[in-house]
């Protein structure tokens, strides 16, 4: 059973089916229309706390209240339908829509949503503080490791994309020695905390806490391993010291997972008012935070959804509706709790109790961030969306890369002793130039430097650049960069005249016009077709082998349409023929033929010879066209599905300089030796070549009315 938009407007199956959300364009979902299908004063007391939450502000549009009230009150009503279908159990996941809804109005208030970035190069976008232990995504951004290997965190914090296979990252050797090297004292401290983590792990409780409480001495803005200690606090069951410390991290650094930390602690404190509101908070700021959305569902499943033979009394409740007082409410930022935590709810209570419960749980989510004394703790707390002020300069160190440690063979790639350009991390942690390691990899599919299988990392094609050190080397060695820059935009140059040193592809006979379908897999030649896209001429030349010279004097252009990478770093590159060229001087590029070309073109005739060139056209052109179609079906098929079907007759058959299309057609198709079709491309006549094919033609044609003869 899911939550879903159908076509037609919301049913409930009496089987038990789905229960389904009306989009807008489906009717307003008014109170007398739930009336009319059976429900119950306790659906609309509910629905009138959570209306709550959609009170837009006063600038808003009315249409913008009309629609989310429309998607509040038709997910209730689903959920509603769905509780009197006794076929299957409502479970937490069933209520996600209505979660999204929620979490759709805390975003629609700007200052719900505080945005903390991170203010150093060195600092983790997961935690905002010093990257300990760096480890470089596959987007290409680096994290400290605990923070990375969050279950919680599916997808980058700066570019949101999905970070992937989180266990097989390794440790970014380039960057963790760098750290060692400035910044031996905070390298120090991130070991000492990943001591305490450790006697965490193997339940040393008592140990770790104690080691906790002595590094925080020297170190009390320690964010990291307060939340590390607070966490061993409540395994220990010493909640009011857990909280303690994380208030003080939210008020310091509110990061979702810190405020999760704390909406997990009050959860497990009895607090579940308190904890929703951190929770939505979090989802407010991180939509992909499935671990916070999951607490959500679980408390609202609990307080919505009630035991088969508590659904009677929906019709005996006769509290008054709560439709005015949620008109009333405005949500921000988390505010602190107001009264008595709520009790999460684990037997099943009537229905009209949790609704009560639930609208004074939501009637706390108004303005501003109070500060509410905690008779345990006496600590003042903060909501999430005005800690980001708190923070001050004397709350966190900033650290900068120390001018007088740098030193650019620091940044060299181990592979072409260069500077990095566009440097990129393997899994392993290797950092290299991104050509330099794409070429490696044409070679073998294993680290340069580990030998570590890379195969997944070759197939998933993400060479995405490191961006912290691309950062540095931009910020701190900005003249060897651009003496780095201007070196490959010379070498870019290069590769894209298409006259001088133009890359030579030997392997086929190509033809202007008709598709070359090409299977790519030497090392030589994926990085030809690589640096052919890269420099945006998408252009190569095709010529046949020759035993003396490498390869033939004549040859045709290919124009890249589509690559299709496969897995092991092979290719398939759909081309198609372009111009004809003759080959001046030859030479070698990185086990490639490169040569310097002229291009050819047909001369053109006037007069009387134009009009029997016309003439000698449609004759070779019908003649062509009676031999194809006398070829067997099979023939002609495999043609069809190699070579695509015979262009059509051309009016102006000079208008292009390589002449019709028919006649390459036709030299493709026919069963010719090579250096016979190569001798014809290399015609700069049309007649002469009209003239060649209609000879092939008649060849071919005598030979079948010979064989067909004999078989008679």
């Amino acid at each position: 059973m899911s939550i879903r938009e159908p076509e037609q407007n919301c049913v409930s199956s009496g089987d038990g089916g789905g229960f389904f959300i009306p989009s807008d364009s489906e009717g307003d979902w008014t109170v007398d229309r739930h009336r009319d299908r059976g429900h119950h004063r306790g659906d609309h007391r509910l629905t009138g706390a959570l209306g709550g939450l959609f009170m837009p502000s006063d600038n808003d549009r009315d249409s913008d209240r009309d629609r989310d009230s429309r998607r509040l009150t038709g997910a209730l009503g689903g959920l509603f339908r769905a509780v009197r279908c006794e076929s299957e159990p409502v479970r937490p996941e069933h209520i996600s829509t209505l979660v999204g809804i929620i979490v759709h109005s805390f975003r629609q208030n700007d200052r719900c949503v505080t945005h903390r970035e991170q203010d150093g190069e060195l600092d983790c976008p997961g935690c905002s503080r010093f990257m300990a232990e760096p480890v470089t995504a596959a987007c290409g951004h680096s994290y400290c490791r605990s923070c990375l290997q969050q279950t919680s965190l599916s997808k980058c914090k700066t570019c949101r994309e999905e970070i992937g296979d989180k266990h097989v990252l390794r440790v970014n050797v380039l960057l963790c020695g760098l750290l060692h090297k400035w910044f031996p004292d905070e390298v120090q401290k991130s070991r000492r905390m990943c001591e305490v983590q450790e006697l965490l792990r193997s339940k040393q409780l008592t140990q770790a806490a104690t080691l906790a409480s002595q590094l925080l001495q020297s170190d009390p803005s320690n964010v990291r391993l307060r939340v590390c200690r607070a966490e061993v606090y409540r395994c220990l069951q010493l909640y009011h010291h857990a909280l303690e410390d994380l208030d003080m991290c939210v008020s310091v650094a509110p990061s979702v997972e810190v405020v999760f930390c704390k909406a997990k602690l009050l959860k497990e404190m009895g607090r579940v008012d308190e904890s929703v509101k951190l929770c939505l908070q979090c989802l407010c700021l991180d939509q992909d935070f499935q671990e916070a959305r999951q607490e959500v569902e679980n408390i609202l499943c609990d307080l919505l959804v009630p035991t088969c033979e508590s659904v009677q009394t929906l019709e005996e409740c006769s509290e008054p509706s709560g439709l005015a007082r949620a008109q009333s409410l405005r949500v921000h930022a988390v505010g602190g709790a107001r009264g008595e935590g709520l009790k999460r709810v684990s037997s099943a209570p009537q229905l009209g109790e949790k609704s009560a419960m639930l609208k004074r749980k939501l009637s706390g989510l108004e303005v501003g961030s109070e500060v509410v004394e905690n008779s345990d703790t006496k600590h003042k707390k903060h909501g999430v969306g005005s800690a980001a002020s708190v923070c001050s300069d004397e709350d966190k160190l900033h650290l900068s890369v120390p001018r007088d440690l740098l030193d650019p063979s620091d940044f060299e790639c181990s592979l072409c002793m260069r500077l990095f350009y566009e440097p990129v991390t393997t899994p392993c942690g290797h950092s290299f130039c991104k050509n330099c390691l794409q070429r490696s990899l044409d070679h073998s599919p294993q680290c340069p430097l580990c030998k570590e299988s890379l195969r997944l990392y070759l197939a998933s094609r993400r060479f995405s650049i490191t961006s912290v050190l691309d950062d540095m080397i931009k910020r701190y060695l900005c003249e060897e960069h651009a003496g780095r820059q201007k070196i490959h935009n010379d070498e870019t140059k290069e590769l894209s005249d298409l006259e001088n040193n133009v890359p030579i592809f030997v392997c086929t006979m190509a033809y202007p016009t008709v598709p070359c379908p090409l299977h790519v897999f030497e090392p030589r030649y994926r990085l030809m077709i690589r640096r052919c896209m890269e420099t945006g001429t998408r252009q190569f030349g095709m010529c046949i082998s020759d035993a003396h010279k490498g390869f033939a004097d004549f040859g045709c252009m290919l124009h890249i349409r589509n690559v299709h990478f496969l897995p092991d770093g092979r290719s398939v590159v759909d081309t198609f023929g372009g111009k004809r060229f003759h080959v001046i001087t030859r030479s070698m590029r990185d086990g490639y033929y490169i040569a310097n070309i002229e291009y050819l073109q047909d001369q053109r005739v006037e007069g009387k010879e134009e009009l029997q060139l016309q003439d000698l056209y449609d004759q070779v052109y019908n003649q062509a066209s009676v031999w194809f179609h006398s070829l067997e079906n099979r023939f002609r098929n495999q043609i069809l599905q190699h070579f695509g079907p015979m262009p059509e007759k051309e009016l102006d058959i000079q208008s292009s300089p390589n002449g019709p299309a028919c006649c390459w057609w036709l030299l493709a198709v026919l069963p010719v030796d090579p250096r016979y079709q190569l001798s014809v491309l290399s015609m700069t006549t049309l007649r002469e070549r009209l003239v060649k094919i209609q000879h092939i033609l008649a060849y071919l044609q005598n030979t079948q009315h010979e064989q067909n003869t004999h078989a008679q």
